[in-house]
């Protein structure tokens, strides 16, 4: 992954170029995404540049990425793992300037003009900039795993960028891009590209997908995302989810394989991260899955005073005052920085398994498939605000590249096309039963049907306890009384949002900064919506997984549920 940063004006008589330094320094205050290489495209309707993580095509594949005859301009930042099938299924040759995966997206608009983007499987953010039509076309992959960012300078030009720090003072309508979204400066119109039956729950009922179905998707997800000229890891966190990813790295990590164009690939020994706090649940399980992978496994621990010192960096990154997120990208961040320090550059990442196959502790309360289908589909719809947010950004901010195979859009268009009854949980069904069967034998059965931890809570206890009682200290009730007048949109409800949104405000000012993070009340991950299947949320406080106490009671001081599967 990079950033991009674009300026657009297509007014008659404008030139842009005067703005290149302005440009630039904006552009470098997200050039953590990209430290290895930076590049300008200056014309006078048009500015983009680039920060480049070399991942894929390291000595080549510089952006921004042009055609032949110059015309089309690309910066991205992204990776497209359908780009060799894609390029094999072009209509007529198109004359390849790198050995980018990335530059098919400048193919398939020559030959099929913003239609063409529907047939990406990727990650992405995009600006295009085609100079003989003087049209700029601007598009987000379909789950917002890539953030990008767009407003309005106080000339009434339009700026886009990767991380919302880079126009936050210059745009005062600065905005989230939507996912799954194309702007197109040709008829002024931001059009859904990505559009899926299976988002109503009529299209799924009474379809089954068989457990070696679901498996084999999830590895083919893997095997495509494993698509890097540079070393890779895997986060491993103990969890279902990112072992069941590591089980599937690991699997191609053994032997040789070929890859879709027939060169041969050596994928080396598989490298995997957990990090927590000393004695936390998750890097003893971490632990038992590495050793069953026989991954080469590295578990940090980090002391309290560490993640508290970092927050007003992380906040800064992840441009959030969530309080979910914060707590969880706070270890991630730490982690990150250790990932760096040993040379590699991209991981593979669990996220996305929780919304699909309703995996977060409140679903074991919904009350009817249609039901939990529906809050699975709100939850992918939310997850580029809440976990894509913190992947993404907590990872780049030390330039490490997070990938997620269960959002892999083939995984996902067959993971969500399954009626929801068989997803539920509840009545001695563990959540996520489903997708455990399909690998059982594939991880020890400690790993396999453990319950859900959320990362905040999985690495630690004291970690959320800690900053709860820090924000007890920093914050009065007087200061939190008075939270709506200070912050009128999303006023914080307790002291530790409060504490989170204090530092936020200080790096991101104004209303319009402050309504790209999502507001609403919300406990154990749940949306406001999923709220009312039980009475007992109206009265709880903390977002975290343990206030579903009658379900997580490990967390609580009770036994561990028993799994049970069929």
């Amino acid at each position: 992954m990079c950033s991009i940063l674009g300026v657009f004006d297509l007014r008659p008589g404008a030139d842009l170029r005067p703005l290149r330094p302005l440009a630039l320094s904006l552009s470098a205050r997200q050039r953590h995404r990209g430290p290895d290489w930076s590049g300008v495209f200056a014309e006078p309707r048009c500015l983009l540049v680039h920060e480049r993580l070399a991942i894929v095509d390291p000595a080549g594949g510089a952006q921004p990425l042009r055609s032949a005859d110059g015309a089309l301009a690309l910066a991205v930042n992204g990776e497209i793992y359908n780009h060799r099938e894609l390029e094999r299924g072009l209509a007529r040759p198109y004359a390849f300037q790198s050995g980018s995966d990335c530059e098919v997206i400048n193919a398939l608009y020559r030959e099929q003009g913003t239609a063409g983007i529907a047939r990406l499987n990727g990650i992405f953010a995009f600006a295009l900039w085609d100079a003989d039509a003087g049209r700029a076309v601007i598009a987000r992959d379909p789950m917002g795993v890539c953030p990008l960012y767009w407003g309005h300078d106080g000339d009434g030009r339009l700026w886009v960028a990767s991380e919302m720090k880079a126009l936050a003072r210059h745009c005062s309508d600065v905005a989230g891009f939507p996912p799954g979204h194309v702007y197109d400066t040709a008829t002024g119109a931001l059009t859904r590209y990505h559009e899926r039956a299976w988002r109503g729950y009529d299209a799924t009922a009474g379809v089954t997908v068989a457990p070696d179905a679901l498996r084999g998707a999830l590895e083919q997800a893997v095997h495509r995302q494993l698509m890097t000229d540079v070393p890779y890891g895997v986060l491993l966190s103990g969890g279902l989810d990112s072992s069941l990813v590591a089980a599937c790295a690991a699997r191609f990590a053994r032997r040789r394989i070929e890859d879709d164009d027939g060169a041969e690939a050596w994928y080396p020994r598989l490298h995997s991260f957990a990090i927590g706090l000393p004695g936390s649940p998750d890097l003893a399980a971490a632990e038992v899955a590495a050793k069953a992978l026989g991954t080469v496994h590295h578990g940090f621990t980090y002391a309290f005073e560490e993640g508290l010192d970092a927050l007003p960096d992380v906040i800064r990154h992840i441009e959030s005052y969530d309080v979910t997120t914060v707590r969880a990208s706070t270890p991630m961040y730490l982690l990150a920085r250790r990932i760096k320090a040993m040379g590699v550059k991209m991981v593979l990442s669990g996220e996305g398994a929780d919304e699909i196959f309703g995996g977060y502790l409140y679903f074991h309360k919904a009350p009817d498939a249609r039901s939990f289908h529906e809050e699975c589909v709100r939850k992918l719809d939310a997850l580029h605000q809440f976990d894509c947010l913190r992947a993404n950004k907590a990872m780049m901010a030390w330039g490490v590249e997070a990938r997620v195979p269960f959002l892999d859009l083939a995984f996902l268009d067959l993971a969500m096309s399954m009626d929801a009854t068989a997803k539920m949980a509840g009545a001695g069904r563990i959540e996520k039963a489903v997708l455990r069967e399909a690998f059982a034998g594939v991880l020890p059965d400690a790993i396999l049907w453990r319950q859900k931890e959320q990362f905040s809570d999985g690495v630690g206890y004291g970690w959320i306890d800690g900053l709860k009682a820090r924000a007890e200290a920093v914050v009065s009730d007087a200061m939190l009384a008075e939270a709506s007048l200070r912050f009128p949109v999303n006023p914080p409800a307790t002291k530790e949002a409060y504490w989170y949104r204090d530092q936020f405000e200080r790096e991101f000012p104004g209303e319009a900064c402050a309504r790209t993070v999502p507001g609403g009340k919300s406990i154990a991950c749940s949306s406001p919506a999923a709220i009312a299947w039980d009475p007992a949320f109206a009265a709880a406080a903390d977002p975290s997984g343990r206030a579903v106490a009658g379900v997580h009671r490990a967390a609580t001081g009770g036994p561990r549920r028993v799994p049970v599967s069929g």
